[in-house]
């Protein structure tokens, strides 16, 4: 998909109400109601706003969307003293690291926490995980020839971070084809007060946590998640969010990669007057997980109407999906990926792009539904979309059933899929496929009704179409 959006840099998805209203005041001026937030924690402007509005200000850099490189910085502050934590990493310290980058890199730069899930470890270039050891890191290097992610022979120290990535820049005009090789290059060319890893990383295993609402921190604080189902935010609620913060003397609100944002340090004696705010606006902040664990390509309809599609069935059938996460993506990019399932929309043949054809569908999971192995399984391929929902469940029920068991070590060789031929019946007029494995839910029919049994007045439950439009069809499915 075309990108149509300009990006602003948010270093680390960090910035203050005064940051954020100026945005905001700047998005309007450039002729925008609405801001988006992107899954590296920037800060997008759809309508096509005027590079020149941002370019007067002298504080943001609007990167038009032909633009490559200059990536965001990722960074878990964030989750900093609301979520599981390295006992020395502190929002201050994060603060400091971020201080450190003076200019904006053009690699990708990953500066995280191994105990919190909200922000994912992996999907950077360069990947800084905090070690047991105060101030230093594991870095993770994955550059953009390499297949698979290298750890650097040492942990850096925290305030070399900044010069190790723009130092690694500067060597890729060399083009290190190991991990090794970037060590010997990167030793000769600067000091660095690094340290041996005595200690294989650890990552520990935490459901992922429910960011939204009004949440206590120790006695006399509180933490608000702010998400919008369409990922636009209102100018002038934005405006008006931010001169609340300033009257409560909150000096950061953050960004997180689940487009959504969280304002720390909210006294409780402004609690109430938090909670006036948003009910005044009518600002829902009791989405279910239902809701919160997805993760959609950015200002994609089609996208955010297939998760409401699917949603909706999962609540209908009392489906809990506590821990897990699910991300759609209209190609395959398994590397990027940091859900735990991913929806796959598969790209139609070259050859039919001018036929009005059904979608199909990839389902693939992180190995023990978790995406920091940065492995992931083929569960089934070229499926419909009905079909969606039942695979889900199915692989909802997998996920809770190896839930808490010691994680085997990977096979070398991965299992070979089995090849299933089902039959199926498929309307003539919209391509939609009744499959008796999981009935129609939206017209009250059970899985393990045939299609003979169908009632005689039943119709197709997309265009409306009777019972003598379908065609029985044999489709071709893969499964473990």
């Amino acid at each position: 998909m075309k990108k149509d959006f300009s990006r602003i840099i948010i270093k680390g998805g960090v910035l203050s109400p005064a940051e954020l209203k100026l945005i905001a005041e700047l998005a309007e001026e450039s002729g925008s109601s609405s801001i988006s937030l992107g899954s590296r924690q920037d800060i997008l402007l759809v309508n096509g706003v005027q590079n020149e509005t941002f370019q007067r200000s002298e504080k943001f850099r609007l990167i038009p969307s032909e633009e490559t490189g200059s990536d965001n910085i990722v960074c878990s502050y964030v989750s900093a003293d609301i979520l599981p934590a390295t006992p020395w990493l502190t929002g201050d310290r994060y603060l400091y690291v971020l201080e450190q980058f003076r200019k904006q890199p053009n690699l990708k730069v990953n500066i995280t926490d191994p105990r919190q899930r909200l922000v994912p470890l992996f999907t950077g270039h360069l990947n800084f995980i905090a070690s047991e050891d105060e101030d230093y890191w594991y870095l993770y290097v994955r550059l953009h020839d390499w297949k698979t992610a290298q750890i650097y022979p040492a942990l850096i120290y925290s305030w070399d971070i900044a010069k190790v990535a723009f130092e690694i820049e500067e060597i890729l005009q060399e083009e290190p084809e190991s991990v090794e090789m970037l060590f010997d290059l990167l030793n000769d060319a600067i000091d660095t007060n690094s340290r041996t890893i005595n200690k294989a990383l650890e990552i520990p295993f935490h459901p992922f946590p429910y960011y939204e609402g009004m949440n206590r921190i120790g006695m006399d604080k509180y933490w608000l998640g702010l998400y919008w189902r369409n990922n636009k935010y209102d100018t002038d609620f934005l405006k008006a969010m931010c001169n609340l913060c300033a009257d409560c003397r909150i000096g950061k609100i953050s960004i997180t990669p689940w487009k959504s944002i969280i304002i720390k340090g909210i006294p409780v004696e402004y609690k109430m007057e938090w909670e006036k705010f948003l009910g005044k606006r009518g600002i829902n902040v009791r989405h279910s997980m239902l809701e919160l664990n997805w993760h959609l390509p950015v200002n994609n309809e089609d996208a955010l109407e297939l998760k409401k599609y699917l949603v909706t069935n999962f609540d209908q059938n009392d489906i809990s999906t506590y821990g897990l996460t699910f991300g759609i993506s209209d190609h395959t990019r398994k590397t990027g990926y940091f859900t735990a399932i991913v929806i796959e929309k598969n790209e139609a043949p070259k050859e039919l792009e001018n036929l009005q054809i059904r979608d199909t569908y990839n389902l693939v999971y992180a190995k023990n539904f978790d995406p920091n192995t940065r492995e992931y399984i083929v569960h089934v391929q070229e499926v419909d979309r009905v079909e969606l929902p039942g695979l889900l469940m199915e692989l909802s029920k997998m996920y809770f059933d190896q839930l808490g068991n010691k994680q085997e070590e990977p096979d070398p060789v991965a299992p070979e899929k089995k090849v299933l031929e089902i039959e199926v019946h498929q309307c003539s007029e919209c391509l939609t496929i009744y499959d008796p494995a999981f009935g129609d839910i939206q017209q009250g029919i059970d899985p393990g009704v045939s299609f003979e049994e169908l009632p005689e007045d039943y119709e197709c439950s997309l265009c409306e179409n009777p019972k003598s439009y379908f065609e029985k069809k044999i489709h071709i499915k893969q499964v473990n």
